[in-house]
């Protein structure tokens, strides 16, 4: 993580930061951040404290932390997961510097691509293209990424049904997957509002957790032919 690119955001993002009232970055004071933690508790998403910058360093006591402000602060982050609200205040009250993971793969998945990819998939959904993909929670982080909240894959009833899928996307390997990456079960994302190393960069919402999961299949799908686009490989059926 962290290769240079352009963060300024694009005209759409700006629209639709403008659209839902959300501000262009920055650490939002206390109390609102605990709104924001809360309403995605309300929407069923576990949090889980984590690690954050301090400067370009970590919180944790790790020399040379490989992911600084991006990782829970307990190994036991997955049973320690919840959406619980009194838990969650209680930690924003006790660390109020904290970011928070939300688990992935127990109620939702994330699809996880270069912020190139996922706007210029915005722009065609807004005209409507993707022949009925839809569009859940969005986040946008700072460090050129688009998070796509989608429903999960990753808790079936029948552990036979299980679906591995060669995009799945660990922890330990995101630096193995520059594209795009799918978060499912074992896996999380660092939830807004969150701060990543550097001088006002961070993780905000682009649509909050108000918005329904999705499908993750057509969504996916629309991602994937824009990533194929970028990298000069279109599909014969795409008409980008």
């Amino acid at each position: 993580m962290g290769a240079a690119h352009d963060r300024r955001p694009g005209r759409l993002t700006q629209w639709w930061r403008r659209a839902t009232g959300q501000p262009p970055g920055g650490e939002p004071p206390a109390q609102d951040r605990t709104a924001l933690l809360l309403a995605v508790a309300q929407a069923g998403l576990p949090l889980a404290p984590a690690a954050h910058p301090v400067g370009h360093r970590c919180s944790c006591a790790r020399v040379g932390c490989p992911t600084p402000g991006r990782h829970p602060v307990s190994f036991a982050w997955q049973t320690q997961s919840t959406h619980d609200r009194g838990q969650i205040e209680r930690w924003a009250a006790a660390e109020p510097e904290a970011n928070f993971i939300t688990a992935t793969g127990m109620v939702h998945d994330v699809l996880d691509v270069p912020y190139g990819t996922g706007e210029r998939v915005l722009a065609r959904l807004a005209g409507g293209g993707d022949g009925g993909a839809e569009v859940g929670p969005v986040a946008v982080s700072d460090d050129g990424r688009m998070l796509f909240f989608t429903a999960t894959r990753g808790t079936p009833e029948d552990e036979d049904e299980y679906w591995p899928c060669e995009l799945d996307s660990h922890p330990e390997s995101v630096d193995e997957h520059p594209g795009l990456r799918w978060h499912c079960r074992g896996s999380y994302v660092l939830v807004p509002p969150a701060r990543l190393p550097g001088e006002g960069l961070g993780v905000t919402w682009l649509r909050g957790p108000e918005h329904p999961l999705v499908d993750p299949l057509p969504l996916l799908a629309a991602l994937t032919d824009a990533e194929a686009v970028a990298a000069g490989t279109p599909g014969e059926e795409q008409g980008w």
